[in-house]
């Protein structure tokens, strides 16, 4: 015969061995209801503000296959085939749409979105929640490291997010997500903060995400996640989903890192982030026992000649402060460095023999520090590389020529129209030579129209720029 025992003698079994104390604990808690039948619980007043500052974008791209293409060409057996009599093959050109939100951050127009919403569009249109009119926006700046961007609508008097401040967020608070899920217009959806503080996901190079279980889908990229006065707390990204629909698990760009780029985008087109010259690494289970702080990062490596070089720091220090802030782990440092100005000197506190030293670094540039041949543009659709030794060979181009490469030029693009072409070779803007990325930038300073000579296939044209 089966021994049934009640789950009441099971639980005065344990409670009778001392292991759980329920002396404090209500059994029977009172619920809040509403006062009378007359009120509704809502939180209606805390977003309709808010709504007003949330618009619809919609994007158009155009897309062809000319890298493929070149790619074939370039292949050597494609080449023993057909030697040099290429067949003669057209880029197939297609235009592409697609649908996400942004949010108003001032008066006259500016608004924050993903990059990634409207990275290589070639053209944006902007509508209100609510209203049937359309704007044409332009790009004012795009920052790929943290996937946000600000475009801008020509107009006054438009309806400016209030922002929150992401530092002081708990787990557990009340969150709205506003935005055009699946294209459907201005959409509401309510849910908690789920965690803070979320990195290693493998979105963005800098990752400091909310996680919010508020329904987050197609289309709501770059609209609002806000608390429940109505202020906006941070810009949503993404979801993690294997159906592509939400699964509870939405990722959010607080306020500060968003306002904080937001300024710099609009101030000077491009965001310049602090660089010291480390490979880094979290403290792992063995190495805490190595080390008396057991948060910090791990130095894997110091670059030559690098900031952290010329302050002294070397293989296996751990840096556990910067500025008196404390670094908990290798993510910490990225964005403490990564949100500093180059040429800001920083403090910096690290363990080396059990011991706490402090040193001084200067911040290099990160763009410049990490690639000589960095690609930039200085005119819109117009991508740049200095000629260095590896462009040079890999584009058959003279030691004797000097300037800088026209490596890509975007189809439909003020650079495309203007008739630059990929492997032009800018070699001088009215009078002044050019030679690298700082000559182009003086160079194009004002608004006069500018004459850029190109050297293309070893003749010089005359671009003029107005």
């Amino acid at each position: 015969m089966k021994k049934i025992i009640l789950l009441s003698t099971i639980t005065a079994m344990i409670l009778s061995a001392g292991s759980i104390d329920i002396k404090n604990m209500e059994t029977n808690p009172k619920r809040v209801y509403p006062s009378n039948n007359k009120i509704i619980l809502s939180y209606n007043n805390s977003i309709k503000e808010i709504k007003k500052s949330v618009v619809n974008i919609s994007t158009t791209k155009t897309t062809d296959n000319s890298n493929q293409i070149k790619q074939m060409l370039n292949n050597p057996l494609f080449k023993d085939f057909f030697g040099q009599a290429f067949p003669n093959i057209s880029p197939q050109k297609k235009k592409t749409h697609s649908l996400g939100s942004g949010v108003i951050i001032s008066k006259n127009g500016y608004i924050i979105t993903n990059n990634h919403v409207v990275e290589n569009s070639d053209e944006i249109i902007v509508s209100l929640i609510g209203e049937n009119k359309e704007y044409k926006a332009k790009v004012i700046g795009l920052d790929p490291k943290t996937d946000l961007a600000v475009i801008k609508i020509e107009g006054k008097d438009f309806q400016a997010a209030k922002f929150g401040d992401s530092e002081n967020l708990k787990e557990g608070d009340v969150v709205f997500a506003i935005g055009n899920p699946f294209g459907v217009g201005g959409s509401v959806t309510q849910g908690i903060i789920s965690a803070l503080n979320k990195n290693g996901i493998g979105l963005n190079q800098y990752e400091n995400f909310i996680q919010t279980d508020a329904s987050i889908n197609p289309g709501n990229s770059g609209g609002a996640l806000v608390d429940s006065r109505g202020a906006l707390i941070g810009i949503n990204s993404a979801i993690l989903s294997r159906s592509g629909g939400n699964n509870g698990i939405g990722f959010a760009i607080p306020s500060k890192m968003v306002k904080n780029i937001a300024v710099s985008l609009i101030k000077d087109g491009r965001i310049d982030r602090g660089y010291i010259g480390v490979s880094i690494s979290d403290l792992t289970k063995d190495l805490k026992e190595v080390y008396k702080s057991k948060n910090g990062a791990f130095i894997l490596n110091v670059e030559k000649n690098s900031p952290a070089s010329r302050a002294g720091l070397k293989l296996g220090d751990l840096i556990v402060e910067i500025d008196g802030k404390a670094v908990k782990n290798a993510n910490d440092l990225k964005t403490i460095v990564g949100n500093k100005m180059p040429g800001k000197t920083i403090k910096v506190q690290y363990e080396r023999d059990s011991k706490i030293q402090s040193t001084k670094i200067i911040l290099a540039n990160m763009d410049q520090s990490l690639n000589p041949g960095a690609k930039m543009t200085y005119i819109t659709g117009l991508t740049l590389e200095e000629l260095t030794d590896k462009v040079r060979d890999k584009y058959q181009i003279p030691n004797h020529i000097k300037g800088v490469f026209v490596s890509g030029v975007k189809i439909g693009s003020r650079a495309n129209k203007l008739g630059f072409m990929p492997g032009d070779i800018i070699v001088q803007v009215d009078q002044i030579s050019i030679e690298n990325f700082d000559d182009i930038k003086k160079a194009l300073k004002g608004k006069k129209k500018k004459i850029v000579f190109v050297n293309r296939n070893g003749y010089h044209k005359p671009i003029v720029i107005k």
